[in-house]
């Protein structure tokens, strides 16, 4: 069903789901209704694709467990927790009997015209179980182990699948229970976005952002915070930040900072996010930080900063907020120190030698010229890409230094950094650059697990592209 790219799928709910309402308790429920003759599903419209009988379930479960293991199952962070990927008719599948339980289908998603009567029972079951046989919370945990690549086939099923979609509650459950997958946001355009999902190695285009002339040409930061993209950028007369929703796919503004800035560091833990230094509307210099809420889409001034400083990098490692490096001062020297803020505490702590440096062959150039730092961090160690030397460095968090453990994909080139991504993705580095010949080039995507040993890249994803990376994300949900 998935041209052989779908994962392993043992101890399917193991963790979630009470043994009364697991999978195959559901799968005799609903044969046992099949045997009584009770149709699962009632569809209204004559020329309407009917869905297979439940026991296709077991049989696409059947076929995934004989099929090699994807990126998917590398990109869950609980031990147990794994995804099922299904297709459209495996979905209508599962929601057989919705219909006869009080749920008919959702007129606006499937174009079929109900009664008042019938639309008014689908509203008032929209609070009750989404599974037939099973109570609504067991229903999230079944629901949230399929692929977010099919939420939006489970969206267009009926109002209550949509509306639980929609409201996050979904994807609060995976975060509780560390289900979770990495999807790739980058722009290669000034108003465009595009996704890049490893599990099912497909692309997407997100909707165009409706923005002014002054915004395009405008310093843009980005950030993935929770189920939200954010893009900062400015518009005429003030700061201004886009809001990507992945439960809407649309964009909306409107939203401020307690204090706007541009380039500034920035980091996401969950529905949290910290953005630290940057400049103000006047060129300023800052040493503030606020956090950011995504659940609440609140703003939270911090404690300042030791150091005020911008073009920066930031990071979260071991529970704690780290900005690294950038420019400071009204001489703008170039910082190698970072700082530690502890949530707990509310502190910053100043970290001596934190910035991976300059290469010997950028030390000639202006620090503005330069890119931030490029860091990542995956399982709580710390890397950076040199891209002048085209290597990969490891920071030594006991020793406070900086040791190189490999090179770069040889394809990754940049303008003095710029254009060229380096993000964690789950468990994985990823490197998203690609050579430029003529006016035309492409952009790859390459990635490389640290805990397999030393840099080894494979690539993921290839496609044409006239333009540098301008901005990236990754979005874990």
């Amino acid at each position: 069903m998935l041209d052989g790219r779908s994962c392993v799928v043992p101890r399917l709910f193991s963790s979630s789901c009470q043994s009364e309402n697991d999978w195959s308790y559901m799968k005799y429920l609903l044969d046992l209704d099949i045997k009584n003759g009770k149709r699962p599903m009632e569809i209204d419209a004559e020329d309407e694709p009917q869905p297979r009988k439940c026991n296709k379930i077991l049989d696409s479960c059947h076929r995934v467990e004989t099929a090699p293991i994807s990126f998917q199952q590398q990109s869950c962070h609980a031990k147990d927790s794994v995804i099922l990927q299904m297709d459209q008719e495996t979905i209508l599948s599962i929601c057989q009997g919705v219909e006869e339980h009080g749920q008919p289908k959702d007129s606006s998603d499937s174009g079929i015209q109900l009664s008042d009567e019938r639309q008014h029972a689908g509203d008032s079951s929209d609070s009750g179980s989404l599974l037939p046989r099973m109570n609504r919370d067991s229903s999230i945990a079944c629901l949230s182990r399929c692929s977010r690549s099919d939420y939006g086939s489970l969206a267009s099923l009926n109002r209550s699948f949509r509306n639980t979609i929609r409201s996050g509650e979904l994807y609060k459950w995976r975060r509780l229970n560390g289900i979770m997958e990495h999807w790739v946001y980058f722009s290669c355009a000034l108003l465009e976005w595009e996704a890049y999902d490893p599990i099912r190695q497909r692309w997407m285009h997100l909707p165009r952002m409706a923005s002014n002339e002054c915004f395009m040409c405008s310093d843009k930061e980005s950030l993935a915070v929770g189920t939200e993209l954010l893009v900062f950028g400015r518009e005429l007369r003030s700061h201004v930040i886009f809001r990507y929703s992945l439960l809407t796919n649309s964009w909306s503004s409107g939203m401020r900072m307690n204090a706007p800035r541009c380039l500034f560091g920035s980091a996401s833990l969950g529905e949290i996010a910290i953005l630290a230094g940057g400049c103000d509307s006047e060129g300023r210099i800052l040493d503030s930080a606020e956090l950011y809420n995504s659940e609440t889409q609140t703003w939270e001034t911090l404690p300042s900063m030791r150091k005020p400083r911008k073009m920066c990098s930031g990071i979260f490692m071991d529970g704690k907020f780290y900005v690294i490096g950038g420019i400071g001062g009204s001489d703008s020297k170039l910082l190698m120190c970072g700082e530690e803020y502890n949530l707990q505490t509310r502190t910053w702590t100043e970290i001596p030698n934190m910035s991976p440096g300059r290469s010997s062959r950028a030390s000639e150039m202006p620090a503005t010229a330069e890119a931030p730092p490029l860091v990542a961090v995956v399982n709580n160690e710390l890397f950076a890409a040199d891209y002048a030397d085209m290597e990969v460095k490891k920071y030594d968090k006991d020793r406070k230094l900086w040791f190189t453990i490999g090179r770069l994909p040889e394809r990754a080139v940049s303008m003095n950094g710029w254009g060229l991504a380096f993000r964690a993705c789950g468990n994985r580095l990823i490197v998203i650059g690609g050579p430029r010949t003529h006016g035309e080039g492409f952009i790859e995507l390459n990635s490389w697990v640290p805990s397999e040993g030393p840099p080894q890249w494979h690539l993921l994803a290839r496609k044409r592209s006239g333009n540098f990376v301008y901005n990236c994300a990754v979005m874990g949900c």
